[in-house]
Order: C-alpha cells, then sequence, then structure tokens
C-alpha cells in the first residue's frame, strides 16, 4: 500500500519519510495472531501483530506493534516464559488456561494487557477493524539533533468493531479464516482499509518529571497530558502476489530504524533490537534483507559481505573494511545523533518479583475499566474473563484464581467482585490472600 503525510511534523523528525505534507511512501503490511501455530483460526482471543515496513529513501523502517498499546511484561528477561505460557503445555501439548493464569497472577504488571484482551478488543472482527499501536517508546531528531520520545497510533478508519465471545466462537466454527478473507476481499474489490496514523509526544524534560515510567511497555501516556498529533495515511491497496514469497518470508523488526527516528531506555525494546535480526537469521537465513520483500529500494553501500545464498553481487571488488584508502566514502556528521543521559531508576532492570508498592500496576488498569469501558464493555470483560479462569484446573487451581483475584480487586474493587462472582469463590478467602501477600 501506500503511507501519504497529512501534516507537517518536521519539528520533531528530520526523517525523510515525513518530510512534507503529501509525500507518498510504498509500505508493506502484515497482521497476524501470537498463541496459535500457521493454520489456527485467527478469530481465537489473542493479540493480533500489526506490523508496518516503510521502504524510504533513506533505507526500510519497519513499525513492528501490536492491536494494542501495551503488553504483558516490561523487561526481556520474562519474554521467553511468557511464550511458552502461550503455546502448548509440555505434558500434553495442549493450551493451558492454567499455566497463562499462573504466569499472569505472579506478574501484575501483566494486568493492563490482561484486562484489554479480555475485552472484546481481543476478538476484533477482523484486520480491517482493529488498531496498531508502536507500544513501545521510540524517539525522534529533529533537523537540529533535538530529541524528543514519541509513541505511534494507527487509528482505523474503518471503525473499531469486535466480536462477542459467543460471535467469536461461532465464526472459529464456520471460518477459521475470516480475518484473512475479509482483508482480502476488501482489497481485491477496491475497497482499501485505512489507517490515520498520530503519534504522542513527550519531551526529555517530561520525561523525567512523569509521575510514572514513560519506557514502560505495560502502561500508556494519558492522552489528556500527551495528546494525539496527526501525521499521515496509510491506504493497503495491493494483496500479495505469492503468500509465500512474500508474507511468509518478510522479516520486520525494530531495530531497522532510519534517520531521524530511534530507540529509548525501553527494555522490552531493546531486547527486541538483538532478538527480532537473530531469529530472522535463524528463519530466513543470514541474507534475509535481500529477499525482495525485505530489500531496500535504495542502493545499500556498506562493509557486510558473504553468506549463504548471497546473490546481489556481493558488492563486487570493492574493499570490505572501514576506514581505507581506496573508496571515497566520506563520513556525514548530520546522522550523529546527541548523547542520552540515563539515570539509575531507567538503567537498571526491573525485578522479576519486585516488592508490594515497587511500581504501581493497578491504577491504569483500573481508570481503563472505571472510565473507557461503558456497561456493555464491563459486562463482557466480566463474563470472558470468568469463561477463561474456569478453564484453570489441577492442585494449585485454588491459589492461582485467589491470586489473580487479588490483582483484579485492586484495580477495581467492582471488578474484582464481579469476576469473583462468577467464579463462586469465597470472597473471606480472597480478602485474606489480599492481607497475607500485602503483609
Amino acid at each position: 500500500g501506500t503511507f501519504t503525510v497529512t501534516n507537517d511534523i518536521s519539528q520533531y523528525t528530520r526523517a525523510k519519510v515525513f518530510s512534507k505534507v503529501g509525500k507518498k511512501t510504498r509500505v508493506f503490511a502484515r497482521f497476524s495472531t501470537v498463541g496459535g501455530e500457521r493454520g489456527s483460526a485467527d478469530t481465537e482471543r489473542d493479540p493480533r501483530g500489526f506490523a508496518v515496513k516503510f521502504y524510504t529513501e533513506d533505507g526500510n523502517w519497519d513499525l513492528v506493534g501490536n492491536n494494542t498499546p501495551v503488553f504483558f511484561v516490561k523487561d526481556p528477561k520474562k519474554f521467553g516464559d511468557f511464550i511458552h505460557t502461550q503455546k502448548r503445555d509440555p505434558f500434553t501439548n495442549m493450551k493451558s488456561p492454567t499455566m497463562m493464569w499462573d504466569f499472569w497472577s505472579l506478574n501484575p504488571e501483566s494486568l493492563h494487557q490482561v484486562m484489554i484482551l479480555m475485552s472484546d478488543r481481543g476478538t476484533p472482527y477482523g484486520h480491517r477493524h482493529m488498531n496498531g499501536y508502536g507500544s513501545h517508546t521510540f524517539s525522534m531528531l529533529n533537523a537540529k539533533n533535538e530529541r524528543v520520545y514519541v509513541k505511534y497510533h494507527f487509528k482505523t478508519a474503518q471503525g473499531i468493531k469486535n466480536f462477542t465471545d459467543e460471535e467469536a466462537a461461532q465464526m472459529k466454527s464456520k471460518d477459521m479464516d475470516f480475518s484473512q478473507r475479509d482483508l482480502i476481499e476488501h482489497i481485491e474489490n477496491g475497497d482499501f482499509p485505512k489507517w490515520n496514523l498520530k503519534i504522542q509526544v513527550m519531551s526529555m524534560e517530561q520525561s523525567k518529571k512523569v509521575d510514572f515510567n514513560p519506557f514502560d511497555l505495560t502502561k500508556v501516556w494519558p492522552h489528556g497530558d500527551f495528546p494525539l498529533i496527526d501525521v499521515g495515511v496509510m491506504e493497503l491497496n495491493e494483496n500479495a502476489d505469492n503468500y509465500f514469497q512474500d508474507v511468509e518470508q518478510s522479516a520486520f523488526a525494530p531495530a531497522h530504524v532510519v534517520d531521524g527516528l530511534g530507540y529509548s531506555p525501553d527494555k522490552m525494546l531493546q531486547g527486541r533490537l538483538l532478538s527480532y535480526p537473530d531469529a530472522h537469521r535463524y528463519r530466513l537465513g543470514t541474507n534475509y534483507e535481500q529477499i525482495p520483500v525485505n530489500r531496500c529500494p535504495y542502493a545499500v553501500n556498506n562493509y557486510q559481505r558473504d553468506g549463504s545464498m548471497r546473490i546481489d553481487g556481493n558488492q563486487g571488488r570493492k574493499p570490505n573494511y572501514f576506514p581505507n584508502s581506496f573508496d571515497d566514502m566520506e563520513i556525514d556528521q548530520s546522522y550523529n545523533e546527541p548523547s542520552d543521559e540515563l539515570d539509575s531508576n531507567i538503567a537498571d532492570w526491573y525485578d522479576r518479583n519486585s516488592k508490594m508498592g515497587g511500581d504501581d500496576h493497578y491504577s491504569q488498569p483500573g481508570k481503563l475499566y472505571r472510565e473507557v469501558m461503558d456497561d456493555e464493555a464491563k459486562t463482557n470483560l466480566v463474563n470472558n474473563t470468568v469463561g477463561a479462569m474456569s478453564g484453570v484446573e489441577g492442585p494449585k487451581k485454588e491459589e492461582i484464581i485467589n491470586r489473580q483475584l487479588c490483582h483484579w480487586f485492586r484495580a477495581d474493587e467492582e471488578l474484582g467482585r464481579r469476576i469473583a462472582e462468577g467464579l463462586n469463590v469465597n470472597l473471606d478467602k480472597v480478602m485474606q490472600a489480599m492481607h497475607e501477600h500485602h503483609a
């Protein structure tokens, strides 16, 4: 498809992709589920991957996000363990609600994302009717080499539309490929889906004064303090001619940025900068960036050579080291970035089980329930959660359920009570567990 700039944000970034209103850039987008294997139903309750590759004249920029503004964990140390709980039990080879809720209940930072997942946004009505988010905190640099931090939001122009839990189950039995079919058919029929790209901007000074960690992937930036700023429109107007060649072999990595766009102290982002290209090299080969869908349409000049399936001339007879006396490459000082100052709170690692009160995992989920959800959304959240938690079984069932109920109560007492009643749980035991945990 294409991305078209509709608003000037050059005060924040010198990236050419955003250089002037009306500028068009070719893009490639890929949507995905997380927990299911290839061929599994795409109407399952699951986060959706929302990845976009911008083919800019400065190189390829990948914005690799989800359809939710937050995530389950905020430290890459936990990511592998989390993914294991979303896949299959090593003993039964079946999906296990017990594993999921055991992990979530032992990691209260997951509550914000779990609440979104258990709401109707966990079952979007196809890819066209969901938002996309960069989720992480990123950075921008302008022509004066001034840095700001940003969050990216893709707002669907088709409007948010979701399945209820019952509707999603019905569609799963009727058409396991509904989301793919819906997207492909609308594009083939000329009804091109669009998303409006917006950003939130936070200055370096503001990042040191806000009352939450702005680099914590489990938290959002309040829109009242950091309003959305229009950037442009993405339109998907062409289907891939061959699924395997273009979609299966596409490789997105947060490490793929261009001049004027950068990273942040977000720990999960820093973990992904390493892990995604590493996974691509394993999955597609060391020269995966030469595959047509991943290849930059402009000249690539660097000093990296060789590797399996190198088929682009391998940069010929030019030297493969820098500096050297044989080519006319010069250092472009305009690409230099200013240094970043990190205090100990930002540079330190997130403990696996921080002490109670060490971080606020509950205020934002509580506000989401009380201030954003209407009565129908609240009821569906409760019913979906009760249904999901009812799958917990085994000798630790009561312990896991009571521990998770403590988190629901801390986010909002009404929410915790409604879920507990739906599960037929003795509230006195939950309250006792809360007091013991706090003590």
